[in-house]
């Protein structure tokens, strides 16, 4: 079975990287008689350790948007020229690979139509074409969320070719040398944390903002990811404090074992976002036993599953009260959030997309 990891060599790969290896190593042990091959450009290097395959990946003779574009365009190449014959062929992003076998596709998000100002221009064409070669081709979109399978209700899919097919979260490691990390990360004391690629529809602005109209009351803000693209009215490259809130940290991207410092050891998680296809951080977040502030209305508000304070991800005022509320309630959104990570898990993921498989094979 071709599974395709291009997004995996991304300068941003994302939530759609993870999710494709998590269910790849996942897929080991719920239905070992799924065999995957993976596919993807040519490249001369690996991945980040973050979203290194689990799986051997084949290569194309292109890669990036040269291959994107001749995927959109001519229909080429198919992925039997790096992996040979396939029965089925996964696509786990909206990026449509071609094959001579059925193909199952993964969609975790519609934002470039319901939001294009938050993205590229590039970006939404490619995404848009993408999106009309699934509606042709794809037996079975799987959807991240239930919000996301309606959206592509509306776009015109039919719901008998859609299964939703939530994300899972892993069990937390907890670093030992917590002490050590967090003064080379120089931080004391309490603290707020977000963790994301930062781009527009993340609601980063807003979020300084709410917590400026706290005054001192506000922990300091630790913001953790890769630089997107866009206007965030914040400096997130020189972390120059004349530019922003001087309560606001960043760090860029951190190791794994960086970042499960500091998960487990903030105040509070705060993830606003304006929409999002999942939102795997409040996942993470509730499984290292912290409170969660996120944005109802959209996919986060069902992934929280009533165990994360909901806020307006428009209205500064309701988000600044969500961030009091959820220091208030800790001990309770705690153990509510832990008991929902524990029913969310990437094992659970594998046996659904298995089912689909089998459902286009049979």
């Amino acid at each position: 079975m071709a599974y395709s990891l291009e997004q995996c060599w991304h300068r941003v790969p994302g939530g759609t990287a993870t999710s494709a290896i998590e269910v790849a190593k996942a897929m080991s042990g719920a239905r070992p008689d799924v065999n995957f091959v993976g596919v993807s450009g040519r490249h001369k290097h690996q991945p980040d350790s973050l979203v290194l395959p689990s799986i051997e990946v084949n290569q194309l003779a292109m890669s990036s948007a040269l291959l994107y574009e001749t995927l959109l365009r001519l229909g080429w190449p198919n992925v039997e020229r790096a992996t040979g014959d396939v029965d089925l062929l996964h696509c786990t992003s909206i990026i449509p690979f071609v094959s001579r076998a059925k193909m199952v596709a993964t969609v975790h998000d519609l934002a470039f139509l319901k939001y294009p100002e938050f993205f590229s221009r590039r970006g939404n064409s490619v995404f848009r074409r993408s999106l009309k070669v699934l509606l042709k081709r794809a037996e079975i979109l799987l959807c991240s969320s239930q919000a996301t399978l309606n959206d592509c209700l509306e776009f015109g899919f039919s719901a008998d070719r859609l299964r939703h097919v939530p994300l899972g979260v892993n069990a937390p490691v907890i670093a030992p040398n917590a002490v050590q990390v967090l003064d080379r990360l120089g931080l004391s004391g309490e603290y707020l944390l977000f963790v994301g690629t930062l781009e527009p529809r993340k609601n980063l602005s807003r979020l300084v903002a709410a917590l400026e109209t706290l005054g001192d009351s506000a922990p300091q803000l630790v913001v953790v990811g890769a630089t997107g693209w866009g206007d965030l009215e914040l400096d997130s490259t020189t972390n120059d404090k004349s530019k922003t809130s001087t309560r606001v940290k960043f760090l860029g991207f951190v190791a794994a074992s960086d970042l499960s410092v500091l998960y487990s050891n903030t105040i509070a998680f705060c993830y606003p976002s304006i929409m999002e296809g999942f939102g795997l951080p409040i996942l993470e977040a509730m499984s290292f036993g912290v409170p969660v502030v996120t944005s109802r209305g959209s996919s986060t508000q069902e992934v929280a599953g009533g165990a994360a304070v909901l806020v307006d991800p428009f209205d500064i005022a309701n988000i600044a009260s969500g961030v009091t509320e959820a220091m208030t309630r800790r001990d309770e959104l705690v153990s509510l959030g832990r008991k929902r990570a524990g029913e969310m898990t990437w094992h659970q993921t594998a046996v659904r997309t298995a089912a689909v498989y089998d459902e286009v094979l049979k």
